[in-house]
């Protein structure tokens, strides 16, 4: 009976205990976990100004609100302890994984990335260390996806692997460059010595000291003239790097990735910066746990995965999990496209099997057995969607409705997009969503996926009215003709700055003009003539400018705009009608109906001109 009442329903009270709900929750799991009927907390939330249905995924802000009504101190749990939550119901405790006894730690081989300023060679130092020509295949001579790929080298008599990750070098590509530093064990800066310390170059450096990663600095290009590598050092002083030969503990190597110059040193300068600053050791005896390096859908063999083994051996035949997909190893191929049976921790290799493409950047875990790997796929995918519903809600009070109805003026502009590989297609969502022209105008991302572009793609973005972006994948014969006779956009990229381009002058585009007024002429009124026909007709010198018939007017007089929105109706010189009149010309001016005018007023012509938007 001490149970409070709240807009007519009875709720039990919580007294403050806490309930934990998973991201993207609806009223109907809170109603079974505090057992009570779903209908009471819908009437709860209505009577709080909150209008949801009983299955409609709710976000944090409005759990918040409806516990402290009712008394339950609602947590929302994060979406790294769920999914740990739900792999120790297939026994699975990663964090356990993570405490290895000392004996069964084996040496791993160090995970470099190369990072540094477009167009600072590191794509041709990759070329130089892989003895392969990727430059060639890039499109705009920009990285435009993750690759990853495994050298041996020689020290002291003993052969030790390397692990290279190749990860874009431009600044659309933050989001993919950020996780490659989160995969990597040491990260090597290229600085080109003819050009120094450049913005990208300062944002390699943040995201490798933010994620804990030792440098490296590649001085590349001393074979130029007007290199000075002294230079280079000075400046990445300043930044926390100080050489070892300035009493410092970083690395310098001046290169030239072009001839060849160093290379060797530079590979052993990491090894031996590896050996000194991390213990890079892992257990290759357990199931293989790793990440997601990079994933797209190939025609003649499904989803293919580059994946990186991060501790324990992943085996042809395993039931892995990668994010929300799932399948069993059908093979593996290292990066030059031969066959592997077992790959060990730092190494990447591609996997076919997946059941659909994961998303770069998800950890990958072998399962018990395929099953397992199934259901924790399908959970992890309801989750995933309810949190999306619950990110989409619009949350709509009784009191918000009509600023909802003032925002719904926004234009936004619908884009579907589809590429040839995940980090691709998510880069170049994260970059589009940071464009911003006006509050008038925004973007949003209506679907984004791997692969062709398909009949759904085109039915979607047609009902939204959506634009389709196409990033090195096309369309097949009856697709494309679907597009056109939906009158459906679709748009080709290979390079995902055009892209951008574009989508920021469409924005543009979608700008409501705006115009300024824009002064053509003064005339002096010298004369008027008294017209029983056309009534006042004034007899004016032309002052500045040109006076046009049917533009605009405003009689100004004393330097006050008495009346403003007046029309020049006919123009005459002499007895003739005229398009124009010139300054330094006499003309007879009638304003139609007006005949409000006196000798010495002066009648100023303007018109509007549209402005270009910036």
């Amino acid at each position: 009976m001490k149970a409070p009442v709240i807009a007519g329903v009875r709720i039990p009270a919580g007294n403050g205990q806490t309930v934990r709900l998973r991201q993207g929750a609806s009223l109907a799991d809170l109603a079974e976990k505090i057992n009570v009927n779903p209908a009471a907390l819908v009437t709860v939330l209505f009577h709080l100004g909150e209008m949801a249905t009983a299955t409609q995924s709710l976000d944090e802000a409005t759990f918040q609100i409806l516990g402290e009504e009712i008394g339950w101190n609602i947590k929302i749990v994060s979406a790294e302890e769920e999914d740990k939550e739900l792999l120790q119901q297939f026994d699975i405790d990663l964090d356990e994984e993570e405490l290895q006894d000392d004996e069964n730690l084996k040496p791993r081989p160090p995970v470099v990335t190369v990072m540094g300023h477009v167009d600072h060679g590191k794509t041709r130092l990759l070329d130089t260390i892989r003895k392969t020509n990727v430059v060639a295949r890039e499109a705009g001579g920009i990285t435009q996806r993750i690759g990853a790929y495994q050298v041996t080298v020689k020290l002291d008599g003993e052969s030790r692997k390397i692990t290279f990750l190749d990860t874009p070098g431009h600044e659309a590509f933050t989001a993919m460059r950020a996780r490659g530093a989160e995969l990597t064990d040491i990260a090597i800066l290229v600085v080109a010595a003819d050009d120094g310390v450049m913005p990208q170059t300062v944002e390699a450096i943040n995201h490798a000291q933010a994620a804990n990663v030792p440098i490296v600095v590649a001085v590349n290009k001393i074979d130029k003239p007007g290199a000075n590598p002294e230079r280079v050092r000075g400046q990445l002083t300043e930044f926390g790097l100080v050489p070892e030969e300035y009493g410092g503990n970083t690395m310098f190597v001046d290169i030239s990735a072009k001839q060849g110059t160093n290379v060797d040193k530079l590979l052993e300068a990491v090894l031996l910066t590896a050996d000194a600053e991390l213990d890079l050791r892992a257990n290759p005896d357990m199931d293989a746990r790793g990440a997601t390096v990079e994933a797209r859908l190939d025609k003649g063999r499904g989803a293919v995965a580059t994946v990186l083994v991060q501790s324990g051996t992943l085996h042809v035949g395993d039931a892995i999990v990668a994010g929300t997909s799932y399948g069993r190893v059908r093979a593996m191929l290292d990066e030059n496209g031969n066959h592997m049976k077992a790959a060990g921790p730092s190494t990447p290799v591609q996997v076919l099997g997946l059941t659909s493409v994961p998303t770069a950047g998800d950890l990958f875990l072998v399962a018990p057995d395929d099953r397992a790997a199934r259901q924790i796929a399908e959970k992890r995918q309801a989750t995933e969607r309810a949190a999306q519903l619950a990110k989409r809600r619009k949350v709509v009070s009784l009191e918000s409705l009509k600023e909802q109805f003032a925002k719904s003026e926004v234009d936004m502009l619908n884009i579907v997009i589809k590429g040839d590989s995940s980090g691709s297609v998510e880069a170049l969502e994260d970059s589009l969503m940071k464009i911003d022209v006006s509050e008038e105008v925004g973007i949003q991302v209506i679907h984004r996926g791997v692969g062709a572009i398909t009949q759904n793609d085109v039915n979607l973005a047609s009902v939204d009215k959506a634009v389709i972006i196409g990033f090195n994948v096309r369309p097949n014969r009856q697709v494309a003709d679907l597009a056109e006779r939906e009158g459906v956009e679709i748009k080709y990229y290979s390079i995902i700055y055009k892209a951008i381009e574009d989508v920021e002058a469409s924005l543009k585009g979608m700008l409501k003009p705006e115009y300024e007024e824009v002064v053509t002429s003064h005339s002096e009124i010298r004369e008027i003539f008294r017209s029983s026909k056309f009534g006042n007709i004034a007899g004016v010198m032309v002052q500045d400018g040109e006076v046009k018939r049917g533009t605009k007017c405003r009689i100004l007089r004393n330097g006050v705009a008495t009346v403003n929105d007046l029309e020049i109706s006919s123009l005459r010189r002499f007895k003739d009608d005229v398009q124009s009149v010139k300054e330094g010309y006499e003309a007879g001016i009638n304003l139609g109906t007006f005949n409000d005018i006196e000798i010495g007023d002066i009648i100023e012509t303007f018109e509007m001109r549209e402005i270009e938007r910036k």
